[in-house]
This record gives C-alpha cells, structure tokens and sequence, in this order.
C-alpha cells in the first residue's frame, strides 16, 4: 500500500480526538529531537512554525461557528494558543528554551490520552 493509500485510510477511520493525539504526539517528538540536537533560536524554527500552526488551527476550529466544546474548553485552548504564539517568538529569539511549549503539548496529549482510556 502506498503512503498516500495509508493516509486516506487511516483519515477515513481516524477519531478526530485520534488525529489531535497523533499531531500533538508528533510534535512533541519532532521538538525534543530538535533539542536533543542541540538547536536553538533562528534553527529551531522550522518545529516551531509548525507547532504554532496546530495550534493556530486549533484556535480557529474553537473560534469557528457551530463548534460543539463547551466555552470554557474552546476559550482555554484559545488562550493556549496565544501563549504559544507568543513564547515561540521569544524561543526563536533565543530568550526562552524550548523546554515550556514541549510541557505544555506533553499536558495536552497526557489530558487526550486519558479521555481516550476513559472512553
């Protein structure tokens, strides 16, 4: 089976809490071996645009009419969203380390993957 074939199917069986679980598990992996490669700032931007794109989506889908999580939820991930946004400019600026926004996707995927068991 191709790539391409695995990732039609895998769209078509694939939980949307699925999707988020995977996309946030890789992200965080692809942003400990950018440490764990010993890049900082300007080099670490290619994860980084990447992970404030999730969660850039992630805000939209929440700011999107006829979105279904309650306020309180999509408010939350909206306002993770904007800190991530903000703290990847200080990362990329060599301010910060990258170890904050690896914890914050690590304390979303561990909060998906226990919804996930309890289902």
């Amino acid at each position: 089976m191709s790539v391409e074939a695995y990732r039609r199917a895998r769209t078509i069986v694939e939980s949307p809490r699925a999707t988020e679980r995977r996309l946030i598990g890789q992200m965080v992996g692809d942003m400990i071996a950018a440490r764990e490669q010993g890049l900082a700032g300007a080099r670490l931007m290619p994860v980084l645009h990447r992970n404030r794109e999730m969660w850039n989506t992630f805000a939209a889908a929440c700011g999107a009419p006829g979105n279904a999580l309650p306020d309180s939820l999509r408010a939350g991930i909206i306002s993770i969203a904007l800190w991530v946004d903000r703290f990847t400019s200080d990362v990329v600026a060599g301010r910060e380390p990258i170890d904050p926004l690896i914890g914050v996707n690590r304390a979303i995927l561990d909060g998906l993957a226990a919804e996930a068991l309890a289902a």
